[in-house]
């Protein structure tokens, strides 16, 4: 049979499960609000963990906790970060839009450490107590978005920026070994005139690097922190200065530039940066499709379609058909970038839900920001691992598609006009005939100047 202890909150006496950390806030709320299967992300733990060391040693050096409670705190906090303790915090991510319940989660289970750390009894709040104590000068209303910010600042920096700048460089490799490779181009999926294979992957290493450069101007919101505005902004039961010197520890212990937010009304009233954040991470996640959606065109067949690139094979394909090559990871990265559309949207609602001085759908915008980052990080890893630096060009598939292309009609333009170029083509498609054949048939062009103009290697580039 499970064990109980009984602790106390201001609504009365509860019962908690004997060895868990957790207290009688975060008890009741696993009652409140047994919604779903998504848990609070522990990317948020570690954020919330990090935030509450650095007030404790704000609240020291302003003298409004004893050091050796501090000390206490940061002890515990750095038991947390250590990973150990992932059990001690249950609770779903559908829990109060201003994420009380967690903000009381991390308090609880911080006060039990240290009273285990100083042998007194779970749940006696003694020598540490959650909210006197580990939430000193704080409330949930700034903790928690601070939180949420630590936290998508800490998981883009380690997680998603490494992740898209190692899929930019293969792809960027890729163009380099390429750039001799002349292919047909496409647009509207019809042909057009010649590119290389390198200019195309080229283009897609460009993409990235937008989306980086936008990653790094995004952030610049997210490091500002809403830390010391407490119950609404103004910073009530806090000692003066107590948000600036928090955030400083901050800066200190996560080495990321975290600053106070210039104006601690708006970051608790709205959390724009975040929705801005999110809006970066769409715009990524659309190129990403786009880059997926072409390789998955030209690798098509490989004997009834396209088949310009050659996919590697990872896994058997089908179930009934031997031999089948299907494009499975980017299959997969184009679902990445939906969901990541699709949160999105969540994150704007989220975003613009906010009622005078608070936003209460915080768990909400975290939850899918984090799912959003994590998505595509993992998604660029597996892409570049298990597609790009095996992909392979079909050399004589493309010379062939180049060869029988009735675009390159196109340099014929500038020699003989529009008109005469186009009847060329039409009499070619007509006739099942080259270009060259079409053109001497029709008598517009020499065999000499057709061979001397109609060079696709010559348009690859200005005249």
């Amino acid at each position: 049979m499970e064990h109980f202890r009984i602790e106390q909150d201001a609504l009365g006496e509860v019962r908690v499960p004997a060895e868990k950390l957790w207290g009688a806030q975060t008890q009741r709320a696993l009652q409140n609000f047994a919604i779903g299967r998504e848990k609070m992300p522990p990317e948020l733990v570690e954020a919330y963990a990090l935030l509450k060391k650095a007030c404790a040693r704000a609240n020291a050096a302003l003298g409004r906790l004893d050091k050796e409670k501090a000390g206490l705190i940061e002890t515990a906090c750095d038991e947390i970060l250590g990973g150990g303790q992932a059990e001690n915090f249950p609770l779903p991510v559908w829990i109060s839009g201003s994420g009380t319940q967690f903000n009381m989660n991390v308090n609880e289970v911080i006060a039990n450490l240290c009273c285990r750390r100083a042998g007194t009894a779970l749940g006696s709040k003694i020598p540490v107590h959650p909210n006197d104590d580990a939430n000193r000068s704080q409330s949930s209303n700034d903790t928690f978005p601070s939180a949420m910010h630590i936290a998508a600042a800490l998981t883009a920096t380690r997680r998603l920026i490494p992740a898209v700048a190692a899929l930019r460089d293969s792809l960027a490799a890729k163009a380099r070994a390429w750039s001799d490779i002349v292919r047909i181009g496409r647009t509207h999926l019809q042909d057009a005139t010649p590119l290389t294979l390198g200019q195309e992957f080229g283009g897609f290493a460009s993409l990235l690097d937008d989306s980086l450069e936008r990653i790094d101007d995004a952030l610049k919101g997210v490091y500002r922190l809403a830390l010391g505005g407490t119950a609404v902004g103004t910073g009530v039961n806090a000692p003066k200065n107590f948000g600036e010197a928090a955030i400083m520890e901050l800066a200190a212990l996560t080495q990321h530039p975290f600053v106070a937010a210039p104006n601690p009304f708006a970051a608790q009233g709205s959390h724009d940066a975040l929705v801005h954040f999110s809006g970066v991470l769409r715009t990524l996640a659309g190129s990403l499709k786009k880059i997926a959606d072409d390789i998955r065109l030209e690798a098509c067949g490989p004997r009834a379609g396209l088949g310009e690139l050659l996919l590697p094979e990872n896994e058997p394909g089908s179930s009934i058909m031997p031999g089948k090559v299907n494009p499975t990871q980017t299959e997969v990265l184009t679902m990445i970038a939906m969901q990541v559309s699709a949160n999105d949207v969540a994150v704007g609602l989220g975003g613009a839900g906010g009622h005078l001085q608070m936003n209460a759908q915080k768990p909400l915008i975290i939850h899918n920001l984090l799912q959003s980052m994590l998505l595509v990080a993992d998604g660029c890893v597996s892409f570049r691992q298990n597609l790009v630096e095996g992909l392979q060009p079909n050399r004589q598939k493309i010379a062939e598609n180049v060869a029988r292309s009735l675009m390159l009609v196109t340099a014929l333009v500038p020699m003989i006009g529009y008109d005469r170029a186009a009847q060329i083509a039409h009499h070619a498609a007509a006739k099942n005939l080259s270009l060259r054949e079409a053109a001497l048939a029709l008598n517009l062009v020499s065999g000499e100047d057709f061979d001397k103009w109609v060079d696709p290697r010559k348009m690859i580039g200005p005249a």
